[in-house]
């Protein structure tokens, strides 16, 4: 078993760059395109999960910041800021995911055609090529979901990103004042936030069953 981990660990170092040679040498282990796929969906849906509890997490850091009476600006940008951060890492971990499902899934799918065409029973090759238009269909509709709690996720961080700023340049008792007015509109861009992941998530649940269950 340590020998197996040893040599997936070292593949992975050193095939990582070069893709269609990092899946053949997986396929030489055991594992498949098809279950790097499922494997990078389910990260895909773990991060977008983690992703929503640090949006939420900022929300109300940035909600206990705005509503108290004589906060410490200094400490309200540190919190904030670090806040900032930490979704914003979180955000780029979903797109990293994001194109990690959409890079094994490319290729899985152009193997897959080319597989059909070595087919000499047309019976198998009808059957295969049905299969693969629905698979690919799910997947894009998954993939397209994906996408677009991607998309969501950005006129959040440009919220705290520029309040963030608007405290860094502007440590008085103004500046929280001013803030309070961005307080409603991030709470609604986060709502949207949410409900995109959520949708996101609950259609990379249903691929992973249907490709399992396939």
């Amino acid at each position: 078993m340590k020998s197996r981990i040893f040599v997936i660990l070292t593949l992975s170092s050193i095939l990582a760059g070069c893709s269609s040679a990092y899946y053949n040498a997986w396929e030489k282990v055991g594992y498949h395109k098809r279950d790097i796929l499922v494997s990078r969906v389910e990260n895909t849906r773990d991060s977008q999960e983690d992703a929503q509890e640090e949006f939420k997490d900022a929300l109300e850091q940035f909600g206990s910041i705005v509503t108290l009476e004589n906060t410490d600006l200094k400490q309200a940008y540190d919190k904030l800021s670090a806040e900032y951060d930490d979704s914003q890492t979180a955000a780029q971990l979903v797109t990293d995911r994001i194109n990690s499902v959409e890079s094994v899934a490319t290729a899985l799918f152009r193997e897959w055609e080319a597989e059909i065409d070595q087919y000499n029973n047309a019976d198998y090759k009808s059957s295969s090529t049905a299969q693969l238009r629905e698979t690919r269909s799910r997947y894009t509709g998954m993939l397209s979901t994906m996408r677009r709690s991607e998309t969501s996720m950005q006129p959040v961080l440009q919220t705290f990103k520029d309040n963030v700023l608007f405290l860094k340049h502007n440590l008085n008792a103004q500046a929280i004042g001013s803030l309070k007015g961005e307080f409603a509109t991030l709470q609604d861009d986060i709502a949207v936030l949410i409900r995109e992941m959520n949708r996101s998530i609950a259609e990379s649940d249903k691929f992973i069953a249907e490709l399992r269950a396939s």
